[in-house]
C-alpha cells in the first residue's frame, strides 16, 4: 500500500472547460466590429458585457482596424473608442440635431470649457455661457446671450452633450434658459470622464495642415510607393464602411488599384462585419441583416423611404418598356428632369395615397419631389448634373415593389 505523503494531494484533478463556440465567439466579434463602427463609444457603465468582449478581443480588432482602415482603437479602463474619421465627407454624418453652424461652435466650445472639469464635478449653466463667451471673444468671434438664436444654439449643443453622456443634468432644462431673454433661468450639470475623448486624434499638429482635405487622413503616409498603395487601400475600405453606396467610377485614378482588391474587400467586410456583399455592373454593393445592425439602413423606417422605392420601381419599368424615352449611360445612370419625377409621383399619389400619411397624399408634387430628391442624394442613389438634370444611380433599379395584401400568421 502506498504511504500518503505529506504535500502529496491523494484525489484525481477534475477537470473544467471555458470553451466558447466558434458560431458564437463570431457572433460576438461581428457586434463588437459594427458596435465600434456605428458608436460614439462603448462605456464600460452603459454597455458592459460588450465593452468586456471589445477588451477580451482588442489585439484582433486593433490589429484589423489598423491594417485595412488606418483607424486607432482606443480602450481603457472606462470605454472603448474606434477613432474614425470618412474619407469623403457628407451633410448627413453630422449631427442630425444641429441647424446652424454655430451649434457646432458652442458644442466645440462647451468641450473646451470641460477640459478643466474633473469627473462628477458640478458646474452652472451660467458659469460656462459666461466663460464660453469671454473665450470666444478673446479668439475675435462674438456671441451674444440676448439674442434667442443664440442662445437656441447653444441649448442644441447642451443637448447633444447629454445625450452623448458627456454631461449629465442635475437640475433644470437648458431650453427654458433659451426661452428666458433676462436669463433668469438656470441649469446644474454635471460632468462626465467622457469629454476628453470627443475629438479625434490628428497624426499631425493642426497648424501644419493647409487644405480641409488632409484632416481626412488618420495616419501620415509617406511619399513612396508602398506607402501610397497603403493609403489607397485604407481609403477603399473606409469609403465602404461608411458610406451607403459605394460605385466603382468614384474612384478614377485608383480603379486599376482597387480592381485588384475587390474579392478581398468582400470576403474581409463578411468575416469581420458580417455583410453581404454582392459584385453588380455599377460596384460592390453591402447589405446588412436587421437582426445585427447598428447602422440605420435603406429603406429607412420614414415614409419617404417607401415612396421612393415606388419611384425607383416606376424608373425601372419605364427603362426596361420597348417604347421608353428615358436616356441612360453604360453603367446604368438615368438622367432625369425634374417633370419625369413630378409626373411619376402625380401618377403614384393617385394610385397610392390611401396608402401614405397625410403629409404626404396630399403634398404638392413639387414639394414631393425635393423630398425625394433630398432623400435619394442623402443615400448615394442619385446627384444633381451641371446640366441641371438628376442622375440616378443605378442602384436604385434593384428594387421593385407595389402595395399588396399579406396574409399575417397568428
Amino acid at each position: 500500500m502506498e504511504k500518503i505523503k505529506i504535500g502529496k494531494i491523494n484525489r484525481q484533478k477534475s477537470r473544467r472547460t471555458n470553451l466558447v463556440d466558434k458560431a458564437e465567439l463570431q457572433a460576438q466579434k461581428m457586434a463588437c466590429m459594427n458596435a465600434l463602427l456605428n458608436r460614439p463609444w462603448i462605456t464600460k457603465e452603459h454597455d458592459r458585457q460588450l465593452y468586456y468582449w471589445i477588451k477580451e478581443k482588442q489585439p484582433e480588432l486593433k490589429q484589423w482596424f489598423m491594417e485595412f482602415a488606418g483607424y486607432s482603437l482606443f480602450v481603457n479602463s472606462k470605454l472603448a473608442k474606434l477613432d474614425k474619421a470618412p474619407v469623403v465627407a457628407y451633410p448627413w454624418m453630422g449631427f442630425r440635431e444641429f441647424r446652424e453652424s454655430l451649434d457646432y461652435v458652442l458644442f466645440t466650445y462647451a468641450l473646451w470649457f470641460l477640459e478643466s472639469k474633473l469627473e462628477k464635478e458640478q458646474f452652472l449653466l451660467t458659469a460656462l455661457v459666461k466663460e464660453v463667451r469671454e473665450y470666444m471673444s478673446e479668439q475675435g468671434m462674438e456671441v451674444d446671450w440676448k439674442n434667442y438664436f443664440h442662445r437656441l444654439s447653444m441649448a442644441r449643443a447642451l443637448k447633444k452633450l447629454k445625450a452623448l453622456g458627456i454631461v449629465q443634468a442635475v437640475d433644470g432644462q437648458e431650453l427654458h434658459w433659451a426661452q428666458s431673454e433676462t436669463n433668469t433661468s438656470d441649469v446644474l450639470y454635471e460632468s462626465t470622464p467622457y469629454s476628453r475623448y470627443v475629438l479625434r486624434n490628428f497624426p499631425k499638429v493642426l497648424n501644419e495642415y493647409t487644405t480641409l482635405i488632409e484632416l481626412r487622413e488618420t495616419i501620415d503616409y509617406g511619399s513612396e510607393q508602398e506607402e501610397q498603395n497603403r493609403r489607397r487601400k485604407h481609403h477603399l475600405y473606409r469609403r465602404y464602411l461608411l458610406e451607403p453606396v459605394v460605385q466603382d467610377r468614384f474612384w478614377r485614378d485608383d480603379l486599376l488599384y482597387f480592381h485588384g482588391q475587390r474579392k478581398n474587400i468582400l470576403t474581409q467586410i463578411n468575416s469581420m462585419f458580417g455583410w453581404e456583399g454582392s459584385r453588380y455592373r455599377e460596384g460592390l454593393i453591402f447589405f446588412e441583416s436587421e437582426n445585427m445592425t447598428e447602422a440605420e439602413l435603406f429603406p429607412t423606417l420614414s415614409s419617404i423611404s417607401d415612396i421612393i422605392l415606388l419611384v425607383c420601381s416606376s424608373i425601372r419599368e419605364e427603362v426596361t418598356s420597348s417604347d421608353s424615352e428615358m436616356n441612360f449611360e453604360r453603367d446604368g445612370t438615368i438622367h432625369l428632369t425634374r417633370g419625369e419625377v413630378e409626373r411619376i409621383l402625380i401618377q403614384l399619389q393617385m394610385e397610392y395615397k390611401k396608402y401614405w400619411i397625410n403629409d404626404y397624399s396630399k403634398m404638392k408634387s413639387s414639394n414631393l419631389a425635393e423630398e425625394v430628391f433630398n432623400h435619394l442624394v442623402e443615400w448615394g442613389f442619385g446627384e444633381w448634373g451641371e446640366d441641371g438634370l438628376f442622375l440616378l444611380n443605378a442602384i436604385a433599379g434593384r428594387w421593385s415593389v407595389k402595395y399588396g395584401a399579406v396574409e399575417l400568421e397568428t
